[in-house]
């Protein structure tokens, strides 16, 4: 079975410049959400998505996700989403709680706290685990894969209270080693980016949204995606 649509996005706040492409601004995010709204279909956490479709009721939903935890979801995209009774997934950088995307070379932004993330899991918000350090995990070692998994999951279960049971793969890098790493870790489900070979449940596909992202584009991403095509999209 094809696997449902899931919208990968980064930051959603005002910005200057964007070497990276990371970031959407408050303006063309609500057109976006617009634009799904009046199709007919409802953004929800993947949480939700997996819940609904093991009960055969997941038509017309699909997955939003957001990856790195950006301090703007809290103004530019909570509102929005409460408005269309739209829910999402953040996947956190447990190393980075607070701080900033460091690991980027473009503008530092900053990231959600644990107290931030809270209060957007009491909003029906999902939290899930984008690793410790935002490192690409294919090629890593068997220890560096337990930290990146396991032990980012432990440290956002505690500051937040959240059940954490899904994960992101840095940059989508991701290999066989990675995926047992992720299920070992107890996650029931992981995002990548580009379909790929192995377990479904632990490498779901996403298409990368961004600003030049108006009716058009996506009205082509989600054709391509109801034809099953594939079109890599390197992740942040």
């Amino acid at each position: 079975m094809k696997p449902p649509w899931v919208l990968m996005y980064h930051a959603v706040e005002p910005y200057e410049e964007d070497p990276l492409l990371v970031c959407v601004s408050p303006a063309r995010f609500r057109l976006q959400m617009r634009w799904i709204f009046e199709r007919g279909l409802r953004a929800v956490s993947i949480r939700d998505l997996r819940e609904r479709a093991r009960v055969g009721r997941a038509s017309g939903l699909i997955g939003l996700t957001f990856d790195d935890g950006y301090a703007g979801l809290v103004e530019h995209v909570y509102p929005v989403l409460h408005d269309y009774d739209f829910t999402a997934t953040v996947f956190a950088v447990a190393g980075r709680l607070g701080g900033t995307n460091d690991w980027d070379w473009g503008p530092q932004r900053t990231l959600l706290g644990a107290e931030e993330l809270t209060a957007l899991a009491t909003e029906r918000f999902e939290i899930g685990s984008h690793g410790i350090s935002h490192t690409a995990m294919a090629g890593l070692s068997s220890s560096q894969l337990l930290r990146e998994t396991a032990e980012s999951r432990s440290i956002l279960r505690e500051r937040t209270g959240a059940a954490i049971d899904g994960f992101c793969y840095p940059y989508g890098s991701a290999d066989v080693a990675a995926v047992r790493a992720v299920r070992e870790a107890g996650y029931g489900y992981a995002c990548a980016v580009s379909p790929q070979k192995h377990d479904g449940r632990f490498l779901i596909p996403r298409a990368f949204i961004g600003e030049s992202d108006g009716p058009l584009r996506l009205r082509a991403k989600l054709a391509v995606h109801r034809m099953g095509l594939r079109r890599p999209r390197s992740s942040q």
